[in-house]
C-alpha cells in the first residue's frame, strides 16, 4: 500500500481544518466507533433525536446505552455527549477545528469534499493519533514493512481509508474554494429516538 498518499492526504486535511494530526478512515461512522473504542467508553451517550441512524446503531453495537435530547437541534455537528467526540459528518470548513475535539468527518457523496466515501479523526493529541491509526489500519504499526515482521500487536480494525479515495481528495483538495456548500439535512433525519432496533 502506498502509505505516502494517505500521509500526503492526512497532511492537506491538516492544514485545512487547522488540526494538529489526521487519521483517515472508511467512513465517519467508524471514526466515531474507534474513538469510543479508544477512550474505553462504557457509560450512557446523549444524541440528538435527529441523526443518522449508524450513530444509533454503533451505540448498539458497543453496549452503549441511549439518552435522546429532546431540544437539541444542530446544523452541521454535534457532540456525543458526554465525551469530546463530536459527529462532524457535515462540516467541513477552513480552520474548523476546535483543541481538545475528536472531530469525526465524513466524505460521502452528499457531503461538502464530496469523494464519495470515507472519513476522518481530527485530534491534537500525538498519542492518540497513533493509537487511533494502528486501530484503523488492523493493529498494524505502518513504520513496520513488510507488516509481517510486526512483533507486537494490539486489536485493530479494518476501517481504513482506500487509496482511490485520498488520491480523489487531494484532487479535490486542489481547489478548496470550489468545493460545494451544504445545507443542514437535520429535518430529513427520522427521530431515531422512535426507532426500535430488531436483533434475530
Amino acid at each position: 500500500m502506498d502509505f505516502d498518499l494517505l500521509d500526503k492526504f492526512e497532511d492537506v486535511l491538516s492544514k485545512y481544518t487547522g488540526a494538529p494530526y489526521v487519521v483517515l478512515t472508511d467512513s465517519c461512522t467508524h471514526a466515531i466507533e474507534l474513538c469510543l473504542r479508544l477512550k474505553k467508553w462504557n457509560g450512557p451517550v446523549i444524541l440528538p433525536k435527529h441523526t443518522y441512524i449508524s450513530v444509533p446503531m454503533t451505540m448498539h453495537k458497543l453496549g452503549l446505552e441511549i439518552y435522546w435530547d429532546e431540544e437539541l437541534e444542530w446544523e452541521h455537528e454535534y457532540r456525543i455527549a458526554p465525551t469530546n467526540i463530536w459527529d462532524s459528518a457535515r462540516a467541513f470548513h477552513e480552520n474548523m477545528y476546535v483543541p481538545g475535539r475528536l472531530q469525526c468527518l465524513s466524505f460521502g457523496h452528499d457531503k461538502r469534499l464530496n469523494i464519495g466515501h470515507g472519513g476522518a479523526i481530527l485530534c491534537n493529541n500525538r498519542g492518540e493519533h497513533h493509537v487511533l491509526k494502528r486501530m484503523a489500519y488492523d493493529g498494524r504499526d505502518l513504520n513496520v514493512t513488510p507488516w509481517e515482521n510486526q512483533q507486537r500487536w494490539y486489536l485493530g480494525y479494518h476501517y481504513n481509508m482506500r487509496l482511490e479515495d485520498a488520491a480523489k481528495g487531494i484532487e479535490l483538495m486542489q481547489h478548496p474554494d470550489k468545493l460545494s456548500s451544504i445545507e443542514s439535512q437535520i429535518k430529513t433525519y427520522p427521530d431515531c429516538s422512535k426507532i426500535s432496533i430488531l436483533i434475530d
